[in-house]
C-alpha cells in the first residue's frame, strides 16, 4: 500500500498511460535508485557529476528516448508521456542540476535533427545519443535571454563557411560540451536574420568561463566567447537565415519537460515534509496533527493536483499533433509557481532540518528561481500567452 502523501500517492491517475508507461517508470526508477540517488549530495557539493553517467544513461534508454532509431535513439512505441515520466523519475533524486546537465542533449540536438542535413545528422547524432559526445545549445546572450530575435552573435559568410564572433552565457554543459549548437546572426535584424551553426567546442578562438550559481551546482554552466572562430559551410544547420523556426520549435518541449520536473519537485517536497510531520512531535503530539500544518498539506496537494491535470491535458494535445503555445506557456508558470509554493511550505514544516545541506527540500528550494526563469521567464510566458489569446 502506498504511504499517504508519498511521491506516488500525490500523482493523479492518468487516462493517457498504459502498461508501457508504467514499465518505463519502473525502469527509470531503478536506474535513478542505483546510479544517481546515492551520489546526488556528493556530486552537488563537488559541483559536478561523472561524465560516464551519460553513457550509463544512454545504455538505460534515457539519452535516446524519443529520438529516431536510425541515429541510435529509441522511438518505437514512445510518446510524449514516456519523456515526461523520465523527467518525473529523475526529479525524485531532488536535483534539477542533475537533470539539466545529464539531459542537455534534449535541447542541443533537436535543431540538428529538425533542420540539419542528413550528413550532419549522421555525423553528430549517434555519438551524442550513445553518451560518448556532449552537445550544448548556445542561444542566450549577455544582452538578452528570452529576446532571441535580437541575438547579436554574428557569423560572417566567407568562401568556405563562416567566421563566428560574439558571446553566449548561462550555457548548460558549456565547459564539458564537445559540440555547440549556436544561434547566430547571418542576415539582417530580427528573427529573419538568424541561423543555427554546429561548432566544435575545441576550435581555436573559443574561450569558456565556468559560472557559479545559486543552485544547480552539479550542472556545468558557462559563458562562451567566440573570437574569429572558423565554421565550415557544411556545419550550417538547415538553410541560412532559417534558424528562428528551430529556436521556437525547441521551446515547446523544453517548457513541457520543465513543467513536469517542477510538479515532481513539488511532490518530492510534499513527501519529505509529510514524513517529517508524522514523526516530529511538538506540544505533545505529531506535527501532522496540528491543524495549521494539515492545512498546509491540503493546499500543497490542491495545487499539485491542478498542475498535474493541466500537464496531462497539454501533453495529450502535443501527442495528438497540436502545438498549444499559450497553454504550454501558462503551464510552465503554473508548474513553477506550484513548485515554489510547495518548496516554501515544506521548508517551513521541516524547520531547521530542511535548512541543512543534503536535504532534498533544501536543494529544491535553491533551484526554484532557475526553474521560474529558464526556458522563458514567468513574465515572458504570461505575455506570450496573452498575445496568443489575441490580446
Amino acid at each position: 500500500m502506498t504511504e499517504p502523501l508519498s511521491f506516488d500517492a500525490t500523482r493523479l491517475p492518468s487516462p493517457h498511460l498504459n502498461d508501457t508507461h508504467e514499465a518505463w517508470r519502473q525502469s527509470v526508477r531503478t536506474f535513478v535508485a542505483q546510479e544517481i540517488a546515492p551520489h546526488v549530495n556528493d556530486w552537488d557539493e563537488a559541483g559536478a557529476f561523472p561524465r560516464e553517467l551519460h553513457q550509463k544513461a544512454a545504455a538505460a534508454g534515457l539519452i535516446g528516448l524519443g529520438f529516431p532509431e536510425r541515429y541510435g535513439g529509441v522511438s518505437e512505441g514512445v510518446d510524449v508521456f514516456h519523456s515526461l515520466i523520465a523527467s518525473e523519475e529523475l526529479a525524485r533524486a531532488g536535483s534539477g542540476g542533475l537533470i539539466a546537465g545529464l539531459m542537455t542533449h534534449g535541447i542541443g540536438l533537436p535543431p540538428i535533427l529538425v533542420l540539419g542535413s542528413e550528413e550532419l545528422k549522421q555525423r553528430i547524432a549517434p555519438a551524442v545519443l550513445s553518451g560518448e559526445k556532449l552537445i550544448a545549445l548556445c542561444v542566450t546572450e549577455p544582452s538578452g535571454g528570452s529576446d532571441v530575435a535580437n541575438i547579436k552573435t554574428k557569423a560572417t559568410k566567407t568562401r568556405d563557411g563562416y567566421i563566428l564572433n560574439g558571446e553566449k552565457t548561462f550555457i548548460t554543459t558549456g565547459c564539458r560540451a564537445d559540440y555547440f549548437t549556436v544561434a547566430a546572426r547571418t542576415g539582417g535584424d530580427g528573427a529573419a536574420g538568424l541561423s543555427f551553426l554546429l561548432v566544435k567546442a575545441d576550435q581555436p578562438g573559443i574561450t569558456r568561463t565556468p559560472l557559479k550559481k545559486m543552485g544547480w551546482w552539479m550542472s556545468d554552466t558557462a559563458s562562451i566567447h567566440f573570437n574569429d572562430v572558423t565554421v565550415p559551410a557544411e556545419n550550417l544547420i538547415g538553410v541560412e537565415n532559417g534558424g528562428f523556426a528551430g529556436i521556437v520549435a525547441n521551446f515547446n518541449m523544453e517548457r513541457l519537460s520543465m513543467a513536469a520536473q517542477a510538479i515532481a519537485f513539488a511532490r518530492v517536497s510534499i513527501e519529505d515534509a509529510a514524513l517529517w510531520a508524522r514523526e516530529r512531535e511538538t506540544f505533545g503530539k505529531p506535527l501532522s496533527k496540528h491543524q495549521v500544518i494539515r492545512h498546509k498539506f491540503a493546499e500543497m496537494v490542491r495545487r499539485t493536483n491542478a498542475s498535474q491535470a493541466y500537464l496531462d491535458h497539454c501533453a495529450w494535445r502535443v501527442r495528438n499533433g497540436d502545438a498549444p503555445v499559450a497553454d504550454l506557456s501558462l503551464l510552465k508558470v503554473q508548474a513553477t509557481r506550484t513548485m515554489e509554493f510547495c518548496a516554501r511550505e515544506a521548508m517551513q514544516i521541516l524547520g531547521g532540518a530542511g535548512f541543512m545541506r543534503g536535504a532534498r527540500v533544501e536543494r529544491i528550494y535553491r533551484e526554484v528561481r532557475v526553474m521560474a526563469i529558464g526556458g522563458g521567464s514567468e513574465e515572458i510566458m504570461n505575455d506570450l500567452a496573452a498575445r496568443q489569446l489575441g490580446l
